[in-house]
């Protein structure tokens, strides 16, 4: 049976059992948007205001699921749209396939009306990519694409297609099985290499679990925190790993790095046997590697990833392998092994922890005149009862939220960690509520971020999405005007947010409820009015005391041990 091009795609999509599309039509896409009105029952298209917004929203869809999120975008500008939310998710290793329009074959390099090299564009920030030249590969190709998004270390992956493939008839058929010849992941880590891990572990007298990402990607959550009890480790985790293991723990020693707690920054440097799985030990992480180096220890590093292990931090014992796998066969030589652990060395370096967590390091003053954004995040947690689905956009408003909102689950903390781009926030919380529409999902940001992709509010209301949105507003853009104040003298050079419209008469405009919040004592209950409204969405204008700062801080170029815990330490 010969079919279009257009219908080719449609049904590959349906093979993939893919539920919704994030898009925005154009001339070289008509003609899958047209085998999509034939299909509209079995994959619902969500129609974004921006081609940046359905990327996002469909990595925010793709970090709540797990499945990889499906986007649709024209050539030329549409594609250029998109290429922010592309770089973010190659950034955080999040699954997404993209279907670029193209302008017809015989035109390509021909400058021909809205063409841009589409493949060239994002070689640098897909997984891999494709130009279709001929209907009978689309298929074919698109399950490659989908192979390559969700396996291994995930990642985007970009086909682009022109028109006239689209309007090309070939036999339709859809691969059950795809070999790669050149792609072939490691998912078992080696045993020896586990075996020396396990050994290691068992014998270290101030051990720590170092998580990132990867524990959330590959699903390893409930293994990690079998091996964290078994051993009686301290566990802490990077920015996007949280969530992968539970925040109310008490062997969870929170967020390290550069706004990370101080018992975690303080364990980090004094460990003698480290073991880091599914993270890569970025620059806001372990900050000046050479300070990093200061204090002898075993590193011990899991990943999928072969090019992340030893490329900042050397490892001493490397293992490659899917986390959640590693984590198994770990758990499975403990329960083979005779050893016992040092419970007196154990119990010295816990109350060693113990003092550095007396320090209180995320301790604040509090206010009854001006709203402490970290208040608010309390409250947000204590309201929510640390079950919402939350999305943050990149800031100040990021930070506090990955301090005081204690995140017992995966998947439910959604943010841009690589790229750090502002304007997710909002598309990445449609993209989740999409995806469990039955599950609290709050959206907080700052009055920048949000107006980054403000016009999904639009999108919102067409398709009925009761977000809460948390808007901590300080009138400046926040983590640059600490920047300026700590680091360039007080020069305070455009980092005002003037001309600022009424956020709350703006959600009203959209036909959404706006609530403004000036004043300490209505917090909570302007929080809970705003839960209150279940089928509706919500934006809350909270207007923050604009002198906070985030803190505790790792200045850069400065060791995890040389913390500014507070303004009065500078």
């Amino acid at each position: 049976m010969e079919i279009t091009g257009a219908e080719i795609v449609i049904r590959s999509l349906q093979e993939e059992k893919v539920e919704y599309i994030f898009g925005y039509p154009g001339g070289s896409v008509l003609h899958i948007y047209d085998a999509l009105f034939s299909h509209q029952g079995s994959i619902r298209h969500i129609l974004v205001r921006h081609e940046q917004a359905a990327v996002h929203a469909a990595d925010g869809y793709a970090r709540a699921t797990g499945k990889p999120g499906v986007v649709f975008v024209t050539s030329g500008p549409g594609a250029t749209n998109a290429v922010t939310g592309i770089a973010t998710a190659y950034c955080d290793s999040i699954p997404l396939v993209i279907i670029s329009g193209q302008v017809p074959t015989t035109m390509i390099g021909e400058d021909a009306f809205q063409e841009v090299d589409t493949v060239g564009i994002t070689r640098p920030c897909v997984k891999h990519n494709f130009l279709v030249k001929d209907a009978s590969k689309i298929a074919e190709t698109i399950r490659k694409a989908f192979h390559l998004a969700r396996t291994g270390r995930p990642g985007p992956v970009l086909v682009d297609i022109p028109k006239d493939v689209t309007a090309q008839k070939a036999e339709w058929h859809y691969p059950k099985k795809i070999s790669m010849r050149s792609y072939n992941p490691v998912v078992k880590g080696h045993q020896g290499q586990i075996r020396k891990a396990v050994q290691k572990l068992l014998h270290a007298r101030r051990p720590l679990i170092y998580i990132g990402g990867g524990v959330i990607l590959s699903g390893a959550a409930a293994e990690l925190a079998q091996l964290a009890r078994t051993l009686n480790v301290p566990v802490t985790s990077t920015l996007m790993g949280l969530g992968g293991y539970p925040g109310t723990d008490k062997q969870f020693l929170g967020m390290l790095g550069m706004h990370g707690t101080y018992e975690a920054n303080m364990t980090m440097h004094h460990c003698d046997v480290l073991l880091a799985i599914g993270a890569r030990f970025d620059d806001r992480v372990v900050g000046n590697t050479a300070h990093f180096a200061d204090e002898p220890r075993t590193i011990i590093h899991v990943d999928v990833d072969p090019s992340s292990i030893s490329k900042r931090v050397a490892a001493d014992i490397p293992i490659v392998g899917d986390v959640r796998e590693v984590l198994r066969e770990m758990l499975h030589q403990l329960e083979a092994e005779d050893s016992q652990l040092d419970k007196k060395a154990l119990a010295a370096w816990w109350k060693q922890i113990e003092e550095w967590r007396a320090r209180d390091c995320l301790g604040y003053t509090p206010s009854d005149t001006v709203i402490k954004p970290q208040y608010v995040l309390q409250k947000l947690w204590e309201i929510t009862k640390g079950r919402a689905i939350v999305a943050s956009d990149v800031g100040q408003h990021q930070m506090w939220t990955a301090q005081y909102y204690r995140f017992d689950q995966p998947r439910h903390w959604l943010n841009s960690g690589g790229l750090g781009t502002m304007g997710v926030g909002l598309p990445y919380a449609m993209g989740a509520q999409l995806a469990h529409p039955n599950e609290p999902v709050v959206c907080v940001t700052g009055e920048g971020s949000i107006q980054m992709c403000i016009q999904e509010l639009s999108t919102c209301k067409q398709f009925h999405l009761p977000l809460k949105i948390v808007a901590l507003n300080n009138g400046h853009l926040g983590m640059v005007r600490q920047w300026q104040e700590m680091f360039h003298g007080g020069r305070y050079s455009a980092s005002y947010m003037e001309s600022l419209p009424d956020f709350a008469r703006l959600a009203e405009a959209y036909g959404h409820v706006g609530i403004r919040v000036d004043r300490p004592q209505d917090v909570e209950g302007a929080l809970k009015e705003a839960f209150a409204h279940k089928n509706e969405l919500v934006f809350l204008d909270v207007r923050i005391d604009p002198t906070e700062n985030v803190f505790p801080m790792v200045q850069g170029g400065k060791g995890l041990n040389e913390m500014v815990l507070s303004a009065e330490d500078l």
